[in-house]
């Protein structure tokens, strides 16, 4: 997600976003030793998402 869509929304929205994120993360994260993951460059990706959420959250408070 752009980064300018995400300063568009509230930090409780960005708080629910940020839950959501987590919570792929942790899935790819159990399925990745299955072999279950076909993209692993998507934990990048998510990772990075994360870290974008935070810094708004932080920058609103």
């Amino acid at each position: 997600m752009e980064t300018l869509d995400l300063q568009k929304k509230t930090v409780a929205e960005l708080q629910k976003m940020l839950r959501e994120q987590r919570a792929k993360l942790q899935q790819l994260r159990f399925d990745l030793p299955g072999g279950k993951v076909k993209n692993v460059r998507g934990i990048r990706e998510i990772r990075r998402s994360i870290a974008r959420i935070l810094t708004l959250i932080r920058q609103k408070q």
